[in-house]
């Protein structure tokens, strides 16, 4: 197809999406050489050469064939270093992997520290409650409530406790990921299953840290706890 001064293009490379190494593959305009270096560049320098591998071939001895051809070509001694690189993207991804896995366990380490810290906020909240509302154990217990019931009043009350702050956490999160993606110009998108995960972990949280003051409240004497004050 006929482009302004003359140019033509020939066809349209198929869909890649995006590299290993967060690049816009799709982002590609591809032109004859002569070309680049007579219209764009003004030059005949090279600074990139991409090669591409059978899925048969050796990787590695291909790069060693590679390094042999340049250092002939670019007429380097035997004692002499590389002047140029040649790099596996296989390499390049691993490294960038590895990378990942860090970032991920730092960011799983701050978050159990959150909820550790959280969890031990919601214990000493029902502690308290239950300290406070010792004479209203006490008289339910008289008048015929069973541990397990005063136990399972306190475990849902945690269990709220926490699930309200889950609910307020993720709305924030929602909040501050929009407000972001707006800022770098890019799109986002609402994951409903983590966000349902995160849910679940809160309520968990308050079950773990909730069921000790539960538990506490439950093994209460009614008489010593009708005498408190």
């Amino acid at each position: 197809m006929p482009t302004e001064r003359g140019a033509r293009q020939v066809g349209v490379l198929a869909s890649k999406g995006q590299s290993a190494l967060g690049t816009d593959q799709d982002d590609v305009v591809v032109i004859p050489l002569r070309t680049l270096q007579r219209r764009l560049t003004g030059n005949r320098d090279v600074n990139t050469l991409m090669v591409s591998v059978g899925d048969s071939a050796s990787i590695g001895q291909v790069k060693k064939n590679l390094q042999s051809l340049m250092r002939e070509r670019r007429r380097i001694g035997l004692d002499e270093d590389d002047d140029f690189s040649v790099l596996d993207t296989r390499q390049i991804a691993e490294a960038m992997t590895g990378t990942t896995k860090v970032m991920t366990a730092l960011l799983g380490a701050v978050a159990a520290v959150s909820l550790l810290v959280g969890g031990i906020g919601i214990m000493n909240i029902m502690l308290v409650s239950v300290t406070e509302r010792t004479q209203e154990i006490g008289i339910r217990r008289a008048i015929g409530a069973l541990k397990r019931e005063v136990l399972m009043q306190f475990l849902v009350e945690a269990v709220v406790l926490s699930s309200l702050g889950g609910l307020l956490g993720i709305l924030l999160a929602t909040i501050a990921s929009l407000g972001l993606a707006s800022l770098m110009q890019v799109p986002y998108v609402f994951d409903l299953q983590t966000n349902l995960l995160s849910f679940l972990f809160s309520a968990a949280i308050g079950v773990i840290f909730g069921y000790i003051p539960a538990r506490r409240a439950a093994r209460l004497d009614p008489i010593e706890a009708l005498r408190y004050e």
